[in-house]
């Protein structure tokens, strides 16, 4: 049992990990898990590691929602905050998705992760677009729109880069759209 702040105690289980095939010379790397989940057997404690797993995209989404959105900056009332965030947690997945991908699946089709149109319009924004649109390609022309230099390759592409780059790739969907409403 754990008590925090004079709140009502809470049931926990620890899951204990350690390394295994550890390189010779080297400490295993262990960690202890505490969760609320019952653990009553090995399955569930691989399940509770396995979910441990996903913190690092949790905290991708975070730095994103809170760096690339920039969701502090924002000062509204409640009801303007509400309807915002829940606009800025769809971007900030759609984000975290093109990130994920790029550095996943770079080779995938492009279509995997734009719309026809926003690929069109990356095209037409491409100097020398490949004949093989790729997720690899389609993130690094987003981030170009934003600002990413293209000599400093090297560089990894930052959230505010692909944030500014989204942005623009959509205002510029719109204003395609708009042109060609008949």
């Amino acid at each position: 049992m754990v008590n925090f702040d004079n709140r009502e105690p809470q049931k926990v289980y620890a899951v204990y990990a350690t390394e295994i095939d550890c390189p010779e010379g080297e400490s295993p790397v262990e960690w202890m898990l505490l969760t609320t989940e019952v653990v009553a057997d090995i399955q569930m404690a691989s399940t509770i590691l396995r979910w441990y797993t996903y913190r690092w995209r949790v905290e991708e989404y975070h730095k994103i929602f809170k760096s690339g959105c920039q969701v502090e900056k924002y000062r509204l009332a409640a009801g303007g905050m509400k309807t915002l965030i829940g606009f800025l947690s769809v971007i900030a997945v759609e984000l975290l998705r093109l990130t994920y991908l790029h550095r996943t699946q770079p080779l995938a089709p492009a279509i995997e992760i734009l719309n026809p149109l926003e690929l069109r319009i990356l095209k037409a924004k491409s100097p020398k677009p490949p004949k093989v649109l790729t997720v690899s390609w389609a993130v690094e022309a987003v981030a170009r729109l934003g600002g990413y230099l293209e000599h400093r390759r090297k560089t990894p592409i930052g959230i505010q880069v692909l944030w500014r780059g989204w942005l623009k790739l959509h205002d510029l969907c719109e204003g395609w759209q708009l042109a060609n409403e008949t």
